[in-house]
């Protein structure tokens, strides 16, 4: 077996029920796409993942549980996410009305607002988010990839 160079890991909510929700989406096939907030990505310096990019797929016990890798990467102002976007995200949105709803609620979360450092943190139709396209490359066994 060929060695392979460690993966980044690709994090969906935060470690418990959404989470695990989020991953199974995604192992299951419903999940193909994922929206964060752009200010993450500048609040934490990181640069946006390049299509082609693979990345480990953690679960809420810090697990490995598939590769993935970005197949688009769009930078949008929230106002702008279209119907696709919405029901790619396999959470059962049939609406963008329903989908904001529900990022709303998880942004405005007491989670989000400690990790973005601002108890007061709102999202508006102005705030850029950046919307992720991926697929699965392959599913890891029990024990995930490599350990290191």
């Amino acid at each position: 077996m060929e060695p392979r160079e460690p993966l980044g890991p690709f994090l969906l909510a935060f470690p418990g029920p959404l989470r695990d929700r989020l991953v199974a989406a995604v192992l299951s096939g419903e999940k193909v796409s994922t929206s964060g907030l752009l200010a993450e990505y500048e609040l934490e310096g990181e640069e946006l993942p390049p299509v082609g990019e693979r990345s480990a797929l953690i679960d809420s016990e810090g697990r490995e549980v598939a590769v993935l890798e970005m197949t688009e990467v769009r930078v949008l102002p929230l106002g702008e996410v279209d119907l696709q976007h919405a029901l790619d995200e396999g959470e059962g949105y049939r609406s963008v009305a329903e989908w904001r709803a529900g990022h709303e609620a998880f942004w405005h979360g007491e989670e989000m607002r400690e990790a973005m450092g601002d108890p007061s943190f709102t999202v508006d139709d102005g705030t850029m988010i950046v919307a992720e396209r991926f697929r699965v490359v392959r599913v890891l066994g029990a024990g995930g990839g490599s350990s290191g």
